[in-house]
């Protein structure tokens, strides 16, 4: 969902938005800028990234299904 807000810049850097951005794209500038300082998914991005990691989650799988017959055997 997207908000509305009203902000205040200093004229020359309202000016240098428009001529470097371009009027219509200046509200996903600010905000592709302002995104990292004020959002943090760091833990899903990283959970997405080793999910995608097929070799490592293969390796993953082997290590915990050998972890369980371990666990049978051992004496209580």
């Amino acid at each position: 969902m997207q908000k509305r807000m009203t902000i205040s810049i200093d004229e020359a850097v309202y000016d240098g938005l428009v001529r470097v951005v371009g009027r219509r794209k200046m509200s996903r500038f600010i905000e592709d800028l302002a995104r990292p300082h004020v959002t943090s998914d760091e833990l899903g991005e990283g959970y997405r990234a080793m999910a995608a990691d097929h070799d490592r989650e293969r390796d993953a799988l082997e290590w915990i299904e050998a972890l369980i017959g371990d666990g049978i055997s051992a004496p209580r």
